[in-house]
């Protein structure tokens, strides 16, 4: 039996199934959505392979290949494949394969559980409690839906795939499974290692929160930024790090890859990346780095500064203050969200006004994403209304909301 799946923790996940269900006559190629293609034409090219059990999980083929495998299941070989992204939704055209985004119950699938359902269907596994806990862990993960959870034995269990070498990884996971059938759990030590690796992380996040580029292609508005580790997590914490970005471009020169996070439900990163030959899932998705990618994403990009973040120890020019809040970009243009109402936030842009929006929110997304800016530093407040008042620092620091008013009203 040939499996060829990912690379990733749904792939791995796969392939721990596959030899739990067909032992040493398992025979696992790890691919990738770039050589996939390839590397089951080289298999189909073989005749020797023609008696050959063939599965592909987590991933899909192009219409060349899939028409191959339509002509080899006609001949009465076996070939199945089995896939969770939307983009492949076609090949449930074929009988061989079977593509599920998501359960009837809402629940977003991966190819782990799909796979662990189909094997047990077949009667080729037998449920377990660990094996039902691992498979819901690798979906919870792949669809990111341990964060709404708060699973964190979910994202861990992500952390230790990247950190340990796959194949000594996936002899521990099928260890653990053939020796526990009730429970799967994380050891002491493996806990100890996800604190320092979650410290690790963090400090990642920040670095790389300092190199976002922001710019427009076509119309959204993206944050590009250069990263070859912590991908899922790195492109969630920006996007919520800057909300008002569409989405987050990861960018693997080296790789020749780029990847697309949003957590914008109005925005389909799926959709977007398909421009660029790609695709996955809705708010995760990828392409390979081609010519055209890379002019849009590195070329135009390489001139412009990164975006500044915004201060974190602010205590005087706070957000949705109600006497009104700063902002500024490397321009020197001076923007001020000034609260009306409850449901009227006006924006002044250098003195002049710039629009009226419904929410804060509304008004710093407008601000951030046509000027570029972020929320100005406290002494630089201080120094802007010492200056055009004509009083002391320390006496604008004192009445900092009355000096704002009265620089406003002014």
């Amino acid at each position: 039996m040939k499996l060829f799946t990912d690379s990733d923790l749904d792939g791995l996940g796969c392939s721990a199934l596959a030899k739990l269900a067909y032992g040493d006559k398992a025979d696992v190629y790890y691919c990738s959505p770039r050589n996939l293609n390839q590397r089951v034409e080289y298999f189909l090219d073989q005749p020797d392979n023609s008696k050959i059990d063939m599965t592909i999980t987590d991933l899909s083929v192009n219409e060349e290949i899939e028409a191959r495998l339509e002509e080899r299941f006609k001949k009465g070989q076996f070939v199945q494949l089995i896939d969770h992204h939307v983009t492949a939704m076609r090949l449930n055209d074929r009988k061989w394969g079977f593509v599920k985004p998501e359960y009837e119950d809402g629940r977003k699938s991966c190819a782990t559980s799909l796979y662990y359902e189909y094997l047990m269907e077949h009667g080729l596994l037998e449920q377990t409690g660990a094996l039902d806990e691992f498979t819901d862990l690798v979906r919870q993960y792949d669809t990111w839906e341990w964060e709404k959870n708060e699973n964190v034995k979910a994202k861990r269990l992500n952390d230790l795939f990247y950190l340990f070498e796959r194949g000594k990884f996936e002899e521990d996971i099928l260890r653990r499974l053939r020796e526990n059938k009730d429970a799967f759990d994380l050891t002491e030590t493996e806990t100890m290692l996800m604190d320092i690796e979650e410290n690790k992380i963090s400090r990642y996040i920040n670095a790389k929160n300092r190199q976002i580029i922001q710019t427009f292609v076509d119309e959204f508005c993206v944050g590009l930024v250069h990263a070859e580790q912590y991908l899922s997590e790195l492109g969630n914490a920006l996007n919520k790090l800057n909300p008002h970005l569409d989405m987050i471009v990861l960018l693997n020169v080296g790789g020749k890859k780029a990847g697309f996070r949003t957590i914008h439900e109005d925005v389909n990163v799926s959709e977007f990346a398909s421009r660029f030959g790609g695709g996955g899932h809705p708010k995760a998705s990828g392409c390979e780095l081609t010519e055209e990618a890379f002019d849009h994403f590195v070329l135009k990009a390489f001139p412009l500064q990164p975006l500044k973040p915004d201060p974190e120890r602010n205590e005087l020019n706070v957000k949705n203050a109600p006497y009104g809040t700063y902002y500024e970009n490397r321009l020197g243009d001076i923007s001020f969200i000034m609260p009306v109402s409850d449901q009227c936030f006006e924006v002044l842009q250098n003195g002049e006004n710039a629009g009226s929006f419904s929410s804060y929110e509304e008004a710093e997304r407008h601000i951030k994403r046509h000027y570029g800016s972020w929320l100005r530093f406290d002494d630089a407040c201080v120094l802007h209304l010492s200056t055009a008042l004509r009083i002391p620092a320390e006496e604008v620091k004192a009445n900092y909301e009355k000096a704002v008013k009265q620089a406003f009203n002014g």
